[in-house]
């Protein structure tokens, strides 16, 4: 299974995505599901991937060709972010056929993209790229998007994430909505990989990448579980514990 994410916050945006794959009890593997695309000063491009694995290898491989070919059309030649996810996408649905007409046995070949990026002159953006190649942008009330096993680790993004949240907040913050999903999810794992852009920078951003053992993400994990204890002992109690609020009646 998958889990990736990303923010977007007035100052850049933020991309988080685990590094398991599984085809199997006894197939486990460690792929990245981070790829970036950068000229620098020009154009920068994040994409996540969820889904099968041959799929999203091959449009990582034909968006590399198409860039360094010189084709027509690709995320070098596109004007907008908008016009870059409808390439992304119709490479996607052109890959799912290929592979699916190599297939006898019923495969699901479909993959999820989410694309964040900005070109030179216009805004920093992001979209969610479905397997039929339409896409959508995040909601402003709720300016992240995820793919793949997205649970766990939403309700956290649901109660804090804000345009105004910093970057390095807004990352801080990817990490922990990974890290819950990773402990309610053996599908998911490190290593993690983060990709802080901050806008107008056209620079490709701030890659990091976190083994199980990395000694920031597990102060960050413990950080998170001694601020949740924190958060229920603050709690109010009840009003027939002692030091509760007698303000209700237990009688009818």
């Amino acid at each position: 299974m998958t889990y990736c994410v990303a923010i977007n916050v007035d100052q850049g945006l933020v991309f988080c995505s685990d590094s398991r794959t599984n085809a199997g009890m006894d197939n486990v593997g460690t792929y990245s599901k981070m790829h970036a695309f950068t000229w620098h000063g020009n154009r920068t491009f994040v994409l996540l991937s969820a889904g099968n694995l041959a799929t999203t290898q091959a449009v990582v491989k034909r968006i590399n060709l198409d860039a360094n070919s010189g084709a027509p059309v690709s995320l070098l030649t596109v004007n907008t972010l908008q016009e870059a996810a409808d390439y992304v996408g119709y490479v996607s649905t052109d890959s799912q056929r290929t592979q699916s007409s190599r297939d006898h046995s019923n495969t699901s070949f479909e993959a999820t993209f989410i694309l964040g990026g900005q070109i030179a002159g216009g805004r920093h953006e992001m979209f969610l790229i479905y397997p039929q190649g339409n896409y959508i942008h995040e909601s402003p009330d709720h300016p992240f998007l995820q793919i793949g096993e997205i649970k766990y680790g939403k309700p956290i993004l649901d109660r804090v994430v804000k345009r105004t949240l910093d970057l390095e907040r807004a990352a801080r913050l990817a990490l922990v909505s990974m890290n819950s999903t990773v402990r309610s999810n053996v599908t998911v794992g490190p290593p993690v990989e983060m990709l802080m852009y901050r806008a107008d920078l056209l620079d490709g951003g701030r890659r990091c990448y976190y083994t199980e053992d990395d000694p920031f993400a597990r102060l960050l994990s413990e950080r998170w579980n001694q601020g949740l204890m924190l958060a229920l002992e603050s709690l109010p109690a009840f009003p027939w514990e002692e030091g509760g609020q007698d303000s209700l009646s237990l009688n009818p």
